[in-house]
């Protein structure tokens, strides 16, 4: 049995197929699904989404690429009530994302300095909480480890960082940090020869598994749609490139999430 622990089930690209889905990822090994928000409008959806399936669980947050779009006040307090949900078990998809341009029409400058003051209060509000902060890094990760590690020095943040597809350099950095990573269906694309390194040497208990669907579908399913029944493919991927078996990385990764995001066992 594997668990996603990366999905955005509330997304319009899944309207009206939530069942369908859910029932489908159990059929495939799939048994439970963290289902990701990234903004105030998703975080009610994945919310109830969780309390429709017994096997979803939902996180809270707001992603770096909807920060612009954030004009109520109060946001950081609705987060905070919403994580007291019994089956709200992580703060985010936070963190930067310098791939896409300013959404704003701003500077670069001033769209990262917008992104960093949406992070750091999610931040606070895991460790308040003590729940997992679930990161995102998309040409990032010197700059968004910069934050995770001066916010609160020696404070007990736990991080995944989440769809990681950098080398064993950059791994390093986490490493050293105590984070966690993700891998996504990217394990499984032939021309990403530095994130097969580091696939194959990441220590035992340190990574986890997603989709992130509705995106980055595995081969064989690459340029459609990604849906956590897909997750087995990527799962294979990186048995293949630890040289262990399917039922080892299921076991391994099962024990992770459950774990990281304090799920209780099956």
């Amino acid at each position: 049995m594997l668990i996603d622990t990366h999905a955005h089930l509330a997304s319009a690209r899944f309207d009206g197929e939530s069942e369908r889905i859910v029932e489908q990822a159990g059929n495939t090994g799939i048994d439970r699904i963290l289902s990701i928000s990234t903004d105030l409008e998703d975080a009610p959806k994945n919310i109830a989404l969780s309390e429709k399936f017994p096997n979803v669980y939902a996180s809270v947050g707001i992603h770096p690429t909807s920060v612009h779009e954030i004009e109520d006040p109060e946001w950081l307090s609705k987060l905070k009530a919403w994580a007291s949900h019994p089956k709200v078990v992580a703060i985010g998809e936070c963190g930067l994302d310098f791939f896409h341009p300013p959404r704003n029409g701003s500077s670069q400058k001033d769209w990262a300095a917008l992104q960093e003051r949406f992070l750091r209060p999610q931040i606070d509000l895991a460790l308040e909480l003590d729940l997992p902060l679930v990161v995102h890094t998309r040409s990032s990760l010197a700059e968004t480890m910069r934050i995770l590690c001066d916010h609160a020095p020696g404070a007990p943040l736990k991080a995944v960082l989440h769809c990681f597809v950098d080398g064993p350099e950059a791994y390093a950095t986490v490493e050293a940090a105590g984070f966690l990573v993700s891998f996504t269906g990217v394990v499984t694309f032939p021309k990403a020869p530095d994130l097969h390194k580091t696939v194959a040497a990441v220590p035992q208990g340190s990574f986890m598994l997603e989709t992130d669907s509705p995106f980055l579908a595995p081969i064989p399913h690459r340029g459609k749609r990604c849906e956590p029944a897909f997750l087995n493919h990527t799962a294979e991927a990186v048995a293949k490139l630890r040289g262990t078996s399917l039922d080892a990385i299921a076991l391994e990764t099962t024990r992770t999430a459950e774990r990281f995001f304090n799920l209780p066992p099956l």
